[in-house]
């Protein structure tokens, strides 16, 4: 699941998203372009995240697309653990 989401960051730079996926920035300085299954969004950690990214920029993303307000690493482990949540399912 890893690989999966390491492939498609690096994808993630022609601006493409599958279907079913939704591309997120990264980062508390220079931000990092990320695409996840939108199946994420609705899990608790996931909107944990959500919540921080609506109280700093509310409904203004600097980058136009969704801003999370957080290290690469914890959003990089987040992703790692709900890809592995997911697969045991």
């Amino acid at each position: 699941m890893m690989k999966h989401i390491l492939k498609l960051q690096s994808r993630s730079s022609s601006h493409v998203v599958p279907k079913g996926h939704v591309a997120v920035y990264v980062g508390e300085f220079g931000k990092k372009r990320y695409v996840v299954p939108v199946a994420y969004l609705n899990h608790p950690s996931f909107k944990v995240l959500l919540k921080s990214a609506e109280e700093e920029f509310g409904f203004n993303h600097p980058m136009g697309g969704l801003t999370i307000p957080c290290k690469d690493e914890t959003f990089i482990s987040l992703i790692y653990e709900l890809g592995i949540a997911r697969l045991q399912r």
